[in-house]
């Protein structure tokens, strides 16, 4: 039956070709925006992962409450102590020192006087360190625009944009003036390596990256950081696991009345990313109901149309005997074998058109030049195992409810009037 059903689809294109285009469609853009909208959001938790909240973070409690403006005189202390148990502890993630800091760039003119003066938010990290991942982490190497990496304390990476600005670049001197741990001011003279562009205009505007040693050092930081940032060792975020170190850290110190008590909070928690994460989860389940609803209004449609025009062949069927449960189930079956066929061919095309935003990505910079969110200027898609399937279920349920609904038509042909519809 089922060569039978085939052969009657594919020779009367005029009853099939519809339904099959319906269904590519959608199945198209099925697959197509749900890998590009699980990319957008995956690209926006990993971004703020590598920068700013890693997978969970440990700040003091008084840090954490303040923790928009960068307060380092609350800052962790006995770091190195701090991380060796945390090794102990919790062997499948990866702990780092970060600071952050805000300060002013200083650059001198021919004759040492200031010529130009500009803010910038800077951050500390292991950049020197012979194994360190943090250059890989936040893509330092991909990011260069001229120059290079730092292989020496003293050297920092400025933003490019900061830099042509301000008309500097690799092999300038600036003096960056910024306030230590303690509340006095500080100021040291930092040679530039090279100059980066993150293509995230937070970033771009004025970023200043240096080794957490020389931060250490200027602003009194010794042995002290004012974050721990925990990556796990598979470099994705998991949301059950980050929870549960969470906890167990917290209930660590849960009766340590001391406000400089570490406190450790997950990557959901930080940022408003909450409701991205929770997004992703479902983002799925809500394109794949969006597009079944709509895809059913319409292939309910086109089969009250196909209905209408097979009414004779529906009555001739059933003057020469055929039951009309029989009729309703092959016109189920051809469904399946439509939905089938539209969702094989809608899924290829899909993936094809996602794999191609993955490669290439489509570039909002220009709309993103005033944002304040940590969100990449390109954005992409990701191609995942469940986009290869994710498609048949509109493409498949959608169809089959469609003529579901448009062939109950056939149980309301009354016998008594088909040879008077056949006369005519």
């Amino acid at each position: 039956m089922i060569r039978f059903l085939l052969k009657g689809i594919l020779r009367d294109r005029n009853r099939s070709m519809l339904p099959v285009i319906v269904v590519i469609i959608g199945v198209f853009l099925t697959v197509m925006l749900s890998c590009w909208i699980t990319g957008i959001m995956g690209d926006i938790v990993d971004m703020n992962a590598n920068f700013t909240t890693g997978h969970v973070k440990i700040m003091t409690r008084t840090y954490a409450k303040n923790s928009d403006l960068i307060p380092n005189d609350l800052a962790l202390m006995n770091v190195s102590e701090l991380i060796n148990q945390l090794d102990s502890k919790y062997p499948s993630m990866e702990w780092v020192e970060r600071i952050r800091f805000g300060g002013l760039i200083d650059i001198a003119g021919e004759n040492g006087e200031t010529r130009a003066q500009g803010p910038a938010a800077g951050q500390a990290f292991d950049l020197l360190s012979t194994g360190s991942k943090e250059l890989e982490r936040m893509n330092i190497k991909k990011s260069i625009v001229s120059g290079r990496i730092p292989d020496k304390q003293g050297e920092i990476l400025i933003s490019h944009d900061f830099a042509e600005r301000f008309g500097i670049g690799p092999g300038d001197e600036v003096t960056l003036f910024s306030s230590t741990m303690y509340g006095s001011m500080t100021f040291k003279n930092f040679k530039i390596a090279g100059t980066v562009r993150f293509g995230v205009a937070l970033l771009d505007k004025g970023a200043i990256l240096i080794d957490i040693t020389d931060a250490q050092q200027v602003f009194d930081m010794e042995d002290a950081a004012g974050e721990i940032l925990g990556y796990s060792k598979g470099n994705r975020y998991n949301d059950e696991e980050a929870g549960t170190i969470a906890s167990s850290f917290n209930a660590g110190y849960a009766s340590d009345k001391d406000e400089f008590a570490p406190q450790m909070v997950t990557l959901r928690n930080q940022n408003s990313l909450a409701s991205y994460i929770d997004l992703i989860d479902k983002m799925s389940g809500i394109m794949v109901t969006v597009f079944v609803l709509a895809m059913s209004i319409v292939l309910w449609n086109t089969g009250l149309l196909g209905g209408l025009r097979r009414y004779n062949e529906f009555g001739l069927r059933l003057a020469m005997g055929e039951e009309k449960k029989h009729i309703y189930k092959t016109l189920i079956y051809e469904s399946v074998l439509i939905g089938t066929i539209g969702s094989v061919v809608g899924t290829v095309f899909g993936l094809l058109a996602a794999y191609a935003l993955q490669k290439h990505g489509l570039d909002f910079s220009s709309a993103m030049k005033n944002s304040s969110m940590m969100t990449p200027a390109v954005f992409r898609a990701v191609v995942t195992p469940g986009a290869f399937y994710i498609g048949f279920i509109p493409g498949l349920f959608s169809m089959v409810l469609g003529n579901a609904l448009s062939g109950i038509g056939i149980y309301k042909r009354k016998t008594a009037q088909l040879f008077k519809e056949l006369e005519v």
